[in-house]
């Protein structure tokens, strides 16, 4: 099902029964859209949780100037969806899209977030020596302003070849201002709330360095869960359904119905 808010992409999978649950906001990575949550709201929804989506500004079938968007112009997105929403949600974002969460739980008192193999709370520039050490042309595409190809080594691990072809080829390109301010950016303001987060990372990640993930989730006081052997795309990797479960088991706890 596919909603709009303000003329952004919003995906919708609500359960069959409404249990009062939090509804789930999910918030995707570079170059991605709404789509690549299909398998977790999916499932998330099977166990509950009305799930929504957004396909930030320029990104998917969202309206928008991809080339010269923001960062904050990605928060607005997610705050003004999260608003519009019939009950304080959660919000769950992957790489970007968790440093678009941490900014926007400055701004959005959360139910929890979940922050998904994220760009780190401070500058991401272990990213770029990673991307320069696997493919070098790439990183300096990146410095001269151009897009990071999502290739689907970056991506997946164990996903086979044409499945992680295929995902690979639905991304698109990046704002070469976001990519930039993903490398220089400052550490979000502290959460509104005090919101409980979880992290969910890989240790064999090719894009964002561990190390820089952990440090994150302990600035949030996180707990940290590894998945080892899965790549960056831990949504859409072949065991997708581990870290999806671990985040529900979390939420019946940190944010019962």
């Amino acid at each position: 099902m596919s909603g709009d808010t303000q003329g952004l992409e919003v995906l919708e999978r609500r359960p069959a029964v409404d249990t009062g649950r939090p509804p789930l906001l999910f918030v995707h990575g570079l170059g991605h859209g709404a789509w690549c949550w299909e398998h977790w709201q999916a499932a998330a929804a099977e166990a509950g949780f009305p799930t929504y989506a957004v396909s930030l500004r320029g990104h998917g079938r969202s309206p928008g100037r991809l080339r010269t968007a923001l960062l904050r112009e990605y928060v607005d997105d997610v705050v003004a969806t999260a608003a519009a929403l019939p009950r304080p949600a959660v919000l769950v974002g992957h790489s970007m899209g968790g440093l678009v969460v941490q900014q926007a739980l400055a701004r959005y008192a959360a139910r929890a977030a979940v922050l998904v193999a994220p760009v780190p709370a401070h500058p991401a520039l272990a990213s770029l020596a990673a991307i320069a050490r696997r493919h070098p042309l790439d990183a300096l595409r990146i410095v001269a302003g151009g897009s990071l190809p999502l290739r689907p080594d970056y991506l997946f691990h164990e996903l086979d070849e044409a499945q992680a072809q295929t995902h690979s080829d639905r991304c698109h390109g990046e704002s070469a201002v976001v990519q930039y301010q993903l490398l220089m950016h400052r550490p979000a303001r502290p959460p509104l709330g005090s919101p409980p987060v979880l992290v969910l990372a890989t240790p064999d990640d090719r894009l964002v360095p561990i190390r820089g993930v952990r440090s994150t989730a302990a600035r949030y006081g996180a707990e940290v869960v590894e998945f080892p052997g899965m790549g960056h795309d831990l949504m859409l990797d072949a065991r997708w359904r581990e870290p999806l479960d671990a985040m529900v088991a979390w939420l019946e706890t940190a944010a019962p119905g």
